[in-house]
């Protein structure tokens, strides 16, 4: 197996407490890396530190607010003092908040999107990103490299109804990476955004068996994909594979175009 030159590496995964960003820590530490693990909820760190230690990593865990900027300044510089850089950054957090623009039945509005649920994933899936980055981003310079991936979704690329608040959020960290590639290339540090389909996440178990099911049809391969399809992904984009790419959107989505 070709080596991934990943060894070694400082790799932070924001949101790494469950789901796909617990499978990316994971991923990664079996790669010989050094994780830090960040996310909001730290009720299972210490659960989540022995199965990182138990694939061969050596890790830790900060409990951190993606939208705070000085407890993300906080948690880099914890991670600085302990391994001195940062060498990936995957901006894996985020939330749902899930509402039709306007709900319209029977002649008159039953709902709006309120402007909490707005606020509140604009601020963790965008801006999160963007704080994360803007941190992260001195000690990769002066390291001479780097790589920052962020967590986009095919909803990102073709919209989604009743996601106002998240696709435009996906999108955005999609024009982040295009963006922060241009601006960073000449210090050697690659951006690229990872647009993940149908997940079998926590999140499915609070929708409803038929609606999960339509996700399966709509999807060519006919299954859900696994958070470790999308762990494999970034350990790919951030290994030396993957060299010469930047600024791109890599879809993991079992073919999915979504809406056909």
């Amino acid at each position: 197996m070709k080596d991934t030159g990943l060894r070694g590496k400082i790799v932070v995964v924001t949101g790494a407490a469950a789901g796909i960003g617990r499978a990316t820590a994971r991923r990664f530490a079996s790669e010989g890396c050094r994780v830090a693990a960040w996310d909001v909820n730290d009720a299972g760190q210490e659960e989540l530190l022995r199965e990182l230690s138990s694939v061969g990593g050596e890790s830790l865990f900060r409990k951190t607010n993606v939208c705070d900027s000085r407890d993300v300044e906080a948690a880099v510089q914890e991670t600085v003092a302990r391994w001195h850089t940062v060498d990936v950054l995957i901006n894996n957090a985020g939330i749902i908040r899930d509402a039709q623009l306007v709900k319209w039945k029977d002649g008159q509005v039953a709902g709006l999107m309120s402007d909490e649920a707005f606020d509140a994933v604009v601020s963790v899936n965008l801006k999160g990103v963007f704080v994360c980055a803007r941190a992260v981003v001195p000690h990769m310079i002066r390291h001479g490299s780097g790589v920052i991936l962020n967590a986009s979704s095919v909803v990102g690329l073709y919209g989604n109804f009743g996601q106002t608040n998240y696709a435009a959020t996906k999108a955005g960290i999609i024009s982040f990476a295009r963006t922060w590639s241009r601006e960073l290339g000449k210090y050697n540090i690659r951006v690229n955004a990872v647009a993940p389909g149908f997940i079998a996440t926590e999140i499915l178990r609070t929708m409803p068996d038929k609606v999960v099911q339509s996700m399966v049809q709509r999807t060519p391969l006919g299954r859900m994909g696994s958070p470790d399809d999308i762990a494999e992904a970034y350990v790919w984009l951030a290994s030396d594979a993957a060299a010469f790419i930047t600024g791109t959107v890599l879809s993991v989505d079992g073919g999915l175009v979504l809406g056909t």
